[in-house]
C-alpha cells in the first residue's frame, strides 16, 4: 500500500501543449469580451441618456431588445401606476372564439409560487410594453424599424399560449387587447379616480402554419 501511495504521489499531472493552452486562453478571451459588451449595453440602456449611449443606440438596442429589455432606470425608478392584463382570441372557419386573459394564466402561475419563473412574470408583460412603446395608439401604425418586431413576438407568444387549433378547427387569425385598471387610491387618501377598465384593441392579425414554427 506504502508503494502505491508513493508511486500515485509521484504521477505527473495533465500536460496542456501549446496549441491547446493558446485556445483556452483565446476562448477565455472571447467570453470574458462578451460579457464585458453586454454588461455595458445593459448598463448603457437604464443609464440617463448620455453621449456615449446616444452615439452607440442602435447597437445598444440591438443587442438589448427585446429578450434583455429592463423596466427600470439606473436613478430613477418608476413604478407601475396601472395594472395591465393582455387577452387574447382566435378565429377559425367556424368563427371566432371567446377572449381568453394571458395575463389571468401567468397570476396563477405564480401566486402561492415560491420560485416563479421568470417568464410567468414578465415575458407577457414586456412583449405588450415592446409593442406599446413601438406603436401608434390611434391607429396602430408601427413607429421605426422595431414595429413589426413587436408585432411578431406579441404574436407567437399569443399563439404559442392558445395553440394551432380550436374546438378542433385550425386558428386563422388572432385579435389581441389590453384592459388597463388604474390602481386604487389607499382607503385614507381623499384622492378618487375611476377604476373601470379602458380597452385598446388591435386589428386582427392573419395566423398560418409559418407562425408555429419553433413554437412548443
Amino acid at each position: 500500500m506504502a508503494d502505491q501511495e508513493v508511486v500515485r504521489s509521484g504521477m505527473p499531472g495533465r500536460a496542456w501543449s501549446p496549441p491547446a493552452l493558446a485556445v483556452l486562453a483565446t476562448a477565455a478571451v472571447v467570453l470574458l469580451s462578451g460579457t464585458v459588451v453586454f454588461l455595458g449595453a445593459l448598463f448603457l440602456s437604464v443609464a440617463p441618456p448620455n453621449s456615449l449611449s446616444q452615439r452607440y443606440q442602435d447597437q445598444v438596442n440591438g443587442l438589448v431588445y427585446p429578450e434583455f429589455e429592463q423596466n427600470w432606470k439606473l436613478f430613477a425608478p418608476d413604478p407601475l401606476q396601472q395594472n395591465i392584463s393582455v387577452d387574447v382570441r382566435a378565429r377559425t372557419a367556424d368563427g371566432d372564439g371567446n377572449w381568453v386573459d394571458l395575463t389571468a394564466q401567468d397570476i396563477a402561475a405564480v401566486r402561492g409560487n415560491p420560485f416563479p419563473s421568470h417568464a410567468d412574470q414578465n415575458l407577457l408583460r414586456r412583449a405588450w410594453d415592446f409593442y406599446d412603446s413601438t406603436h401608434n395608439a390611434q391607429d396602430e401604425s408601427p413607429i421605426g424599424t422595431r414595429g413589426r418586431l413587436s408585432e411578431e413576438y406579441l404574436k407567437r407568444i399569443a399563439l404559442q399560449r392558445i395553440g394551432p387549433t380550436l374546438l378542433g378547427s385550425a386558428i386563422t387569425g388572432i385579435e389581441v387587447r389590453s384592459a388597463t385598471v388604474a390602481v386604487a387610491a389607499p382607503p385614507w387618501s381623499t384622492q378618487h379616480w375611476s377604476t373601470d377598465p379602458q380597452y385598446r384593441q388591435l386589428p386582427w392579425w392573419p395566423v398560418s402554419t409559418v407562425d408555429y414554427r419553433g413554437l412548443s
